[in-house]
């Protein structure tokens, strides 16, 4: 459906819900088996009869969202209001709970539901996902409800959220998937049963999407299953945590002169490689990996302060999830937790990517590196002795690896 289609279609369930009539976005077999609507909650009893009824959604996103008091959280895509009104509970009256969503009547439904039900720290905000309303970095959690997948641009959603999250802020949504290969006759059936699986993304281009926005640590878990390789999902995500004042995100073509920058400035310390002049933004980009590259910017006026970026080792199949990294902090910018936070979001945006051993070369004269890398998984392998003459004199280089606990173990 277009945008305005869906937001009719929710705008008339929103109506017959404020008249009393129960709603429903799909088949009574699926509310039978309790994966849609509000038989996936267990603690609604407190609530409005009319958030009970406008309930839509594939899942309980509120029970994962592991929220606490003075949190604020967002809901995009809130409907009936349901999951705000569980959300304002949680995190208290020194918490907020936002609700977005596109139809006026949903909003309007949402408000006199908040009402009855006397929450006063919920704010219910007119507008799309793909924009959300909202300043950066200005909310601790987001969830959503079914709602990601009837989204006609879901890379704009996830980018938004990221957006709006705060460092460390955790993404928890319910969502339907599809899992493998689903042909166009079957994804019709399915939409037949279930109507909010139009637009479903497979798993493997969910985690891309989630990866590119930013986010790391992403586990899609397949809750219910509606035949024909469409499962409900909890999806979970997390913003890079970083240092006051700092933000660690994916390296943008925009970001090369300053990346380029740091990388000047780390080679004229004489500690961060036998290097002495950076490559140009061409040489450098073809020889890394398109993805694992993230800078650490200053959210005040934008500028990069550091960055991390991978290079394969190989070409050969059985080295594909070994890779090499290199991690540059400005030196007026160290001592300050930026590499630590870098290295962090590289090593969990390396297990979300199958990558199995993070290697490295250092300098055993650079030793704030070497305890940085120790102190997150890396350990001494070897040494190569004299490998290399810098400046007129040879250099010894410890060679450092961190293998990954998750990826690369036997299991199959």
């Amino acid at each position: 459906m277009a945008h305005e289609e869906i937001i009719d279609h929710y705008s008339a369930l929103a109506r017959a819900a404020a008249a009393g009539r129960v709603v429903a976005d799909c088949g009574p077999d699926a509310f039978q088996e309790g994966c849609f609507g509000a038989a996936g909650y267990d603690d609604i009893h407190a609530l409005p009869d009319g958030a009970v009824r406008a309930s839509l959604g594939c899942g309980n996103p509120v029970a994962i969202a592991e929220l606490r008091t003075g949190q604020t959280v967002l809901d995009l895509g809130s409907g009936g209001g349901i999951d705000v009104l569980l959300s304002a509970r949680r995190v208290g009256p020194h918490g907020t709970a936002y609700g977005l969503d596109a139809s006026v009547d949903m909003l309007e439904l949402a408000r006199r539901n908040a009402a009855r039900a006397g929450v006063t720290n919920a704010e219910f905000l007119h507008g799309r996902i793909e924009r959300v309303p909202l300043p950066d970095r200005s909310v601790d959690v987001v969830i959503s409800n079914c709602v990601i997948n009837l989204s006609g641009d879901k890379a704009a959603v996830l980018a938004e959220a990221f957006r709006v999250l705060r460092p460390g802020g955790r993404f928890g949504v319910s969502d339907v998937v599809v899992d493998g290969a689903i042909d166009p006759a079957a994804r019709a059936a399915a939409e037949e049963r279930i109507g909010c699986v139009a637009g479903a993304l497979p798993v493997a281009e969910y985690r891309e999407l989630l990866a590119a926005a930013g986010f790391v640590s992403v586990r899609i878990t397949l809750t219910a299953g509606h035949g024909d390789g469409v499962h409900s999902a909890i999806v979970q995500a997390a913003k890079p945590a970083a240092a006051p004042g700092v933000e660690i995100r994916p390296m943008r073509e925009s970001d090369a002169d300053q990346v380029l920058a740091i990388y000047q400035a780390g080679l004229d310390t004489g500690q961060a490689g036998f290097e002495t002049t950076a490559p140009s933004w061409k040489g450098f980009d073809a020889a890394r990996l398109t993805y694992l590259r993230y800078v650490a910017a200053d959210t005040s006026t934008g500028q990069v302060l550091g960055w991390v970026a991978g290079v394969p080792v190989s070409a050969r199949p059985v080295y594909a999830g070994v890779i090499e990294h290199s991690v540059y902090v400005h030196p007026r910018c160290q001592a300050q937790g930026i590499g630590r936070g870098l290295l962090s979001t590289f090593i969990a945006g390396s297990e979300d990517a199958g990558v199995w051993t993070i290697q490295s070369g250092i300098f055993p004269e650079n030793t704030a590196s070497l305890a940085l890398h120790q102190s997150l998984g890396f350990h001494v392998v070897g040494t190569r002795e004299r490998i290399g003459c810098h400046f007129g004199i040879w250099r010894d280089v410890l060679m450092i690896e961190r293998r990954s606990f998750a990826a690369g173990t036997g299991e199959v």
